[in-house]
């Protein structure tokens, strides 16, 4: 009878177990090591030949641009590269911090440590402003705070070009950023390592006519949802 109780313990224990596996994200990005280089706002340079480009697909909205990234991995920092079509650029903002999303951008979400909802949230304009922060998100309540001593080996590297046809006309715009691990402390699992695992989402927003939105793996409510992130696996 013994026996036969503890067995019954241990199957409904289990049970969380594998709900949890089966509601984990399904998006991976396998992350190749890189030396570190310069930017070029074009993804000419650097090492970006050496991997892929991953797709991220529209979420809501009329616009049907192309949307792809890259990202890479140094020992001081991420890389990453956006490529996003577009035939009309909406950027009027001209400082850094102001409310990018209210225009044309690019944002990728990292949350390194997955035991407290702390993640950091950076976006680029195609005019080359940025916005760097880190969120506390409790219960979906969420807002960010910028960093301090925003300096040396703590500040990013970003640039960004558009590019036009013959007319002048827009025909893509992309933005190529580095962030440093140094801007990322005190959070844990930072520098990663080889094996290490972080969560990860990608988004773009464009205002044509409406506004416009893409992700890599879908969300619910907003970018925010970060329990939706995928992962990022760094080689």
């Amino acid at each position: 009878m013994n026996n036969h109780f503890s067995s019954l313990i241990l199957f409904f224990l289990s049970i969380p177990l594998v709900v949890s596996a089966q509601i984990s994200p399904k998006g991976e990005v396998l992350m190749k090591h890189t030396p570190d280089f310069e930017l070029t706002g074009d993804g000419t340079g650097g090492a970006w030949s050496q991997t892929t480009w991953i797709p991220l697909v529209k979420r809501k909205g009329m616009a049907d641009y192309k949307t792809e990234v890259k990202l890479l991995y140094s020992d001081s920092g991420i890389y990453g590269l956006f490529s996003c079509k577009d035939k009309k650029i909406t950027a009027t903002l001209k400082e850094d911090f102001a409310n990018l999303w209210t225009e044309d951008v690019i944002e990728i979400f990292f949350w390194p440590d997955e035991s407290v909802p702390l993640y950091f949230e950076y976006e680029l304009s195609p005019l080359n402003y940025e916005l760097s922060i880190l969120v506390p998100n409790l219960d979906g309540n969420f807002l960010g705070w910028k960093p301090w001593k925003y300096e040396g080996e703590r500040k990013t590297r970003h640039a960004t070009k558009i590019l036009k046809d013959t007319k002048q006309n827009p025909t893509e715009w992309i933005g190529e950023f580095f962030i440093p691990y140094a801007l990322l402390k005190p959070l844990r699992n930072v520098p990663p390592k080889k094996g290490s695992q972080w969560r990860m989402n990608m988004y773009r927003i464009d205002y044509d006519q409406e506004y416009t939105s893409w992700t890599w793996l879908p969300v619910q409510k907003n970018f925010h949802d970060f329990e939706k992130f995928g992962v990022m696996r760094f080689e």
